[in-house]
């Protein structure tokens, strides 16, 4: 039976070129000054310094002398092309609110590459984004990891499901306290998640038996989804603010053995070692927001600081479009400011995030064998005055910032060579 996971058919040819002279951050290794980057056929195929890469005749070539070369960024959590900017009601795909289990729901079928989210994304920096369900369900549905340049998700696609989006606290039990049906308190909504486990495991066992009785046997989407994160192949992304929340969500994940992810995290400081000792990684954001809610009273920049000194795998979250994706790299300046340290700051939108959502073997670094998606910079990006100069998703150049003018263009991805 398949997996129902997919990866990206590669439809758009990957490129072959060489980024010279610049100063590369391989986040994944120590600097090189005057290095190169190689990329052929749309991977990265060497880095190092530029005498030490030789590069292969008739390559392009791009003179990085006097920026800083990094790779693309990567968003652990946001609703690019499924909270459309700008549109309103026609542009909102990213809540099925009226089921609360749409474990068999899929934000790959509602992104829309045209949102203007993906133009800012490149402009921040940010070349590879994990898409998900909102909160407004206890279960979401199935998340989608996306480059943030194409005509469609199919071409942008880095693999999905990459996990299943779970909310627990005020959205969900608004949602359906407002309707008058279950749940609409914080016990109900870990009952239907519970109760949902229940049902997959009930159904896994009979499927077994089926298969193991050479019997037919009626597939359901939403439980063979949940059977799915019951095998740990997929985490449980679990939008979590409070305190209260976060040991509901470590309580559940103990009781059905599934491995979790908390994203959001804002009373995540205040059970750093609870969260530590038990290996989980919480992705830390938005950090840009007023506290809008009662749940994020506890919102503070300080919070990825204190559970990275906990020992906790922290990846940092725009939320986008709560704070736009842009933004992403100046959440971690502020967070350096507020105690985040310094050495691995550049790992919470990198290297930290391609783990924690298992996409480490495509993006987050530039190490050979990994997607050629690098940024120049004009200077170190934790700067606020400096900007991407140049974007490059799989060795092709997808942004380009002119200072003349001052303005950015996005390459037209409806544009195709002609085919000699």
């Amino acid at each position: 039976m398949s997996t129902g996971t997919h990866q990206t058919p590669h439809t758009v040819p990957g490129l072959d070129v060489a980024i010279t002279s610049g100063y590369v951050v391989p986040v994944s290794g120590p600097p090189v000054e005057g290095g190169t980057v190689l990329i052929r056929g749309g991977r990265i195929a060497a880095v190092g310094p530029g005498r030490e890469v030789e590069v292969p005749a008739g390559t392009p070539v791009v003179d990085a002398a006097g920026a800083w070369v990094l790779p693309g960024f990567v968003e652990a959590h946001g609703h690019l092309g499924v909270h459309e900017e700008a549109e309103g009601w026609a542009g909102q795909d990213t809540n099925e609110m009226t089921d609360p289990n749409g474990a068999r729901m899929r934000a790959l079928d509602a992104l829309n590459p045209a949102d203007t989210g993906f133009a800012d994304a490149l402009a921040g920096g940010v070349t590879s984004a994990v898409v998900k369900p909102g909160s407004g369900n206890p279960i979401g549905g199935r998340t989608v990891a996306v480059k943030c340049w194409g005509r469609s998700v199919d071409e942008m696609l880095i693999r999905e499901p990459v996990s299943v989006k779970s909310a627990l606290g005020e959205n969900p039990k608004r949602v359906y306290g407002d309707k008058q049906r279950l749940p609409s308190t914080r016990q109900g909504v870990a009952a239907v998640i519970r109760d949902a486990f229940g049902r997959a495991r009930d159904y896994r066992a009979r499927r077994e038996h089926a298969a193991a009785e050479g019997k037919p046997f009626d597939h359901d989407p939403t439980l063979e989804t949940l059977v799915r994160v019951l095998d740990r192949e997929l985490p449980w992304s679990q939008h979590t603010h409070r305190a209260d929340d976060i040991a509901t969500a470590l309580r559940l994940a103990d009781e059905f053995g599934y491995r979790v992810i908390l994203n959001h995290g804002t009373e995540a400081h205040l059970l750093a070692d609870e969260i530590a000792r038990r290996g989980i990684p919480v992705v830390s954001g938005p950090l840009f927001t007023t506290r809008t809610k009662v749940e994020t009273r506890g919102r503070t920049l300080a919070n990825p600081g204190i559970l990275e000194r906990a020992g906790v795998k922290v990846a940092l979250t725009t939320d986008h479009p709560v704070v736009p994706i842009n933004f992403l790299v100046h959440q971690v300046t502020l967070c350096v400011k507020e105690g985040l340290d310094p050495a691995t700051a550049l790992r919470t939108i990198t290297t930290h995030p391609a783990e924690i959502m298992g996409l480490d073997d495509r993006v987050g670094s530039l190490r050979t064998g990994l997607d050629g998606d690098v940024v120049l910079w004009s200077g170190d990006p934790l700067d606020v005055m400096s900007r991407a100069l140049r974007v490059f998703i799989r060795g092709r150049e997808v942004y380009t910032w002119d200072e003349g003018t001052r303005t950015g263009t996005v390459a037209d991805p409806w544009y195709r060579e002609p085919v000699a």
